[in-house]
């Protein structure tokens, strides 16, 4: 008899066991992943850094259950190329030029928020004492501009202003650092690059502006996320657009602040870095059709210089749409070729 009552006692221990087990290997089923949203951004990025370097970002996306991995490139290009191999999430500000390059080779995207136009915050930067006078001057002459940034757009419209062909004048694609580089060692002529790196040398005695963005180019970022990511997590993208609105707002009303915090992350002086962000307006607003004419512009520009393979209709580019949280078609006119 007792050994009968062991017996029933281990069986109906050893299916409470199982039933436990069962439920809390369920439990574990239905657990989702944690969330990680991977950014890239480059060194310009100014309001993703900040956020960065604050950690201002990874608190807000806590309650959400959302962690970060950041990822630095050079300039945007790669930048969206990552974006379109999956391997980023969000995109940090590219120079208006590259959703255009995106959009043409097809990319996943969608434009999340701008900056406001900055057209001070990109120029043509040559000696002071060198041959260079007038944009005309330029023809013939060795430039260094990085491929696809709005420093690219600028170089062309400075040429076309000056009644020049792309082919007028020699193009190194150099990325900024390179740029700045071969623009010092005497490899070429001029330099057309973005702040920072225009404040880095502007206050150099041998080095002239030759012009800026004002009446070529407004210089708009953009922001763009995964469209894939951006329709699953709406609420990650309405937060990340949140910061980066109040970070912008910072920056404007703590000129001092924000440059002591980027100073050495950048490995710039205060005062350099202070001047530079002077020159972008850091006004972070929704994408709205109304403001979105010069992308077709860009796009028309860069087709007619031959590095585009195809037309680009910029209008059927997605937007996101804050209030309805879904991407939608950007619907711009277009531009008469």
């Amino acid at each position: 008899m007792t050994l009968s009552i062991f017996r029933l006692l281990a069986r109906a221990t050893l299916s409470t066991l199982l039933a436990v087990s069962a439920a809390q290997a369920q439990t574990t089923v239905n657990v989702p992943a944690p969330l990680k949203l991977r950014i890239g951004y480059q060194k310009s990025s100014t309001l993703i850094t900040i956020l960065k370097a604050r950690g201002s970002l990874e608190k807000a996306l806590a309650p959400l259950g959302v962690s970060i991995s950041w990822n630095e490139f050079a300039s945007g290009l790669p930048l969206t190329e990552a974006l379109n191999a999956d391997a980023v999430d969000f995109s940090a500000d590219v120079a208006d030029t590259v959703p255009v390059f995106a959009q043409a080779a097809h990319a996943r995207f969608v434009y999340v928020a701008q900056e406001a136009p900055s057209p001070g915050a990109q120029a043509i930067i040559v000696k002071r004492n060198g041959p260079v006078r007038t944009l005309a001057d330029l023809k013939g002459l060795r430039v260094a501009v990085t491929k696809a940034a709005g420093s690219h757009y600028l170089l062309l419209a400075a040429l076309a202003k000056a009644g020049l062909a792309p082919a007028d004048v020699r193009i190194s694609y150099l990325t900024p650092a390179d740029g700045r580089a071969a623009f010092e060692r005497g490899s070429v002529d001029a330099w057309v690059t973005w702040d920072p790196y225009v404040a880095s040398v502007d206050q150099a005695p041998d080095v002239r502006i030759l012009a800026n963005g004002a009446g070529l180019a407004s210089y708009q970022r953009y922001y763009l996320a995964s469209s894939s990511f951006a329709a699953a997590h709406p609420e990650v993208i309405s937060t990340v657009f949140a910061q980066l609105s109040s970070a912008g707002a910072w920056v404007r009303s703590h000129p001092d602040d924000a440059a002591k915090l980027l100073a050495p992350i950048w490995g710039l002086d205060a005062a350099t870095i202070e001047r530079a962000n002077g020159r972008r307006s850091y006004a972070v607003r929704a994408v709205e059709t109304q403001n979105f004419g010069e992308q077709q512009k860009i796009a028309d520009t860069f087709y007619r210089a031959g590095l585009l393979p195809a037309p680009v209709e910029t209008s059927t580019a997605l937007r996101w749409n804050f209030v309805a949280k879904r991407a939608e078609v950007a619907g711009v006119a277009l531009t008469a070729r």
